[in-house]
């Protein structure tokens, strides 16, 4: 079976019959203009040495050519081998708020929204990372384990909406806790958490589970989404959430725990802008530096590319035409008089 690296450019092979129907043209083109210039008949006198099947044999090496150039463009490949292949990277997990105040529309279009259309951002950037998703409330669960398929990933984010944990409030500690779970052993040196919350704490005691993560060598790199200012928050009725006194609610962003939580585990603190919230940067500056370490070994086909096939013979047959003249070999060899027969002729009695 033969594979294809590139089939799109298999396309060029389209050129063969262009260039056939090139050749075709001139060679009516190149009869009529002989025809206005000499009566058929005188052809043979005029011109004798001509053969026009060499003519014919030059255009078919270069249509030959530019077929084989084509399929090398494609890049064909047959046979393979088994090489084993070692993953490097990091284990990286994404925990994101789904309480109510990440429907406030200070960032458009909510806050929930614009966080997952950043993390998917941030997943376009991974390559070999390990990543899993925990989705929290008042409560945290793991959504997604860690995993190297990342279209899964993508999946399990997609399902991430507000009410999906049905308790209530912002529990950063159960946040920060499920995500520890997350990870596998406790080689804290290459995991990484990524806690993206409007950063309302609503039960207290982050301060030792940011503690936690730090004694397992866990980096919490915060991110902090909405503003100082504040929104009101869209209530179930088209309303707006109001408290037990009736009065509207103003979900605002709680900076301060969230830098207090990454300066305690090593991390840093973002402040959310921008259509990906920074999160690309995020992780180009801080996270892929990390340390990494090996998180699979597996054996892998490596198919054999053959390329240099195809373009060797369309190198040989380029080379090749311009040496195939148009006159027939005897009439060259006459014309220069290197015949056995010619010599002796000439030769004097």
């Amino acid at each position: 079976m033969i594979l294809w690296r590139d089939p799109l450019s298999l396309l060029a092979l389209g050129l063969v019959p262009a260039l056939v129907a090139f050749f075709l043209w001139a060679r009516r083109r190149r009869e009529r203009a002989l025809a206005a210039f000499v009566a058929a008949a005188l052809l043979p006198a005029v011109a004798p040495d001509l053969d026009p099947r060499r003519r014919v044999l030059r255009w078919a090496l270069l249509t030959v050519a530019v077929l084989c150039l084509g399929l090398a463009l494609g890049g064909p490949m047959w046979g393979f081998r088994w090489q084993e292949v070692h993953r490097q990277g990091i284990d990286l997990v994404i925990a994101i708020d789904t309480s109510r105040s990440m429907l406030a529309t200070d960032v458009t279009p909510n806050r929930l929204a614009r966080a997952k259309l950043a993390v998917q951002d941030l997943v376009a950037e991974v390559h070999g990372d390990r990543v899993a998703l925990v989705a929290f409330a008042g409560s945290a669960f793991l959504q997604c384990p860690l995993t190297l398929d990342y279209g899964a990933f993508a999946q399990s984010l997609e399902a991430v909406e507000v009410g999906i944990i049905p308790k209530g409030g912002t529990a950063l500690t159960a946040a920060i806790d499920s995500s520890l779970e997350a990870f596998e052993g406790r080689q804290g040196s290459h995991q990484a958490l990524v806690l993206i919350t409007d950063g309302e704490d609503h039960e207290g005691k982050v301060k030792e589970a940011a503690k936690r993560a730090a004694d397992r060598g866990v980096k919490i790199y915060t991110v902090g989404i909405g503003t100082t200012e504040g929104e009101l928050i869209p209530g179930e009725s088209g309303s707006y959430v109001k408290d037990r006194a009736g009065q509207v609610v103003k979900s605002r962003l709680d900076e301060e725990t969230l830098k207090d939580v990454a300066v305690d585990t090593g991390g840093v603190y973002l402040h959310a802008a921008g259509p990906s919230l920074g999160l690309g940067e995020l992780y180009r500056d801080y996270i892929d530096t990390m340390e990494k370490r090996e998180l699979a070994s597996t054996l892998e086909r490596r198919f054999e590319h053959r390329f240099q096939l195809p373009l060797a013979v369309a190198l040989v047959l380029l080379a090749l035409e311009p040496l195939v003249g148009e006159r027939r070999a005897r009439a060259r060899a006459a014309r220069w008089g290197w015949l056995p027969w010619r010599r002796r002729a000439e030769e004097p009695a």
